[in-house]
């Protein structure tokens, strides 16, 4: 029934704590949000899944013959590299520690290119990544950590820097993808998530909250990020919902 189990998940840095006896259960096709503050272990908890940390204490299991895809923020992506779309996503196929002048077989080229109709960027397949919207670029990522045919998709702030219907864009893929896996995201956009995702984890070093239900209150997320939080409201006229610091009242 579950992907992934945490049981008491805790990450230290030398004297540092990142993350603090976190219990986390995901389940099959879940579509999981995590927010939290910048520094709240976020990208800690997508190392450990990914297997780049070893906890401190505690621990993490991966249902057997679960494969695990990453994409993370293309912001952090040198786009200046002169590599083509098609290159870019094959590169989800090396495994290990490829030789300089690896060699594709057929039947990567062949996946690739399927990959890549599905997500609707065939035709980019021979454009240089430099000359890329945000939104196409994260649509390569998107493909790259298909091309292991995970069934966990993490990914990392899919939606930073993308304009409003970029980000629309790409969560109605996410959901699409969702019928077939489980995804987990890391956003800081509270009032968008809420519309797409199935859960959410309120994230700062430890659980603070985490449910089917994504009406995640003012007063979790208050607890979560330390400060009143400025909440959407979305309905038939968006508009916000303020809670009034001490002071002010």
């Amino acid at each position: 029934m579950y992907d992934i189990e945490m049981e008491n998940l805790t990450v230290n840095y030398d004297n540092i704590c990142a993350l603090k006896d976190v219990n986390l259960k995901i389940k099959d096709k879940e579509f999981l949000g995590i927010i939290g503050p910048n520094g709240g272990g976020k990208s800690t908890l997508l190392k450990v899944l990914l297997k780049l940390i070893k906890p401190t204490k505690g621990k993490i299991k991966i249902k057997n013959g679960v494969k695990v895809g990453y994409v993370p923020q293309f912001t952090t992506f040198n786009r200046d590299f002169p590599i083509r779309v098609l290159d870019v996503v094959l590169m989800g196929r090396l495994y290990d520690r490829p030789k300089i002048f690896h060699k594709y077989k057929k039947s990567d080229i062949k996946l690739a290119k399927e990959t890549m109709n599905k997500l609707d960027i065939l035709k980019l397949k021979d454009r240089k990544i430099s000359n890329l919207s945000g939104g196409q670029m994260q649509k390569v990522l998107i493909a790259r950590a298909l091309m292991v045919k995970p069934k966990v998709l993490l990914l990392d702030e899919p939606t930073a820097s993308l304009d409003a219907n970029g980000k629309t864009e790409i969560y109605e893929l996410l959901k699409k993808l969702n019928h077939e896996k489980t995804i987990v995201m890391v956003s800081h956009d509270m009032g968008v998530i809420s519309t797409y995702v199935d859960s959410i984890a309120c994230l700062n070093k430890t659980l603070f909250y985490h449910g089917d239900d994504t009406k995640v209150t003012g007063d979790t997320l208050e607890k979560v990020y330390g400060c009143p939080v400025e909440l959407i409201a979305h309905g038939a006229t968006p508009h916000r919902v303020l809670k009034h610091h001490k002071e002010e009242e």
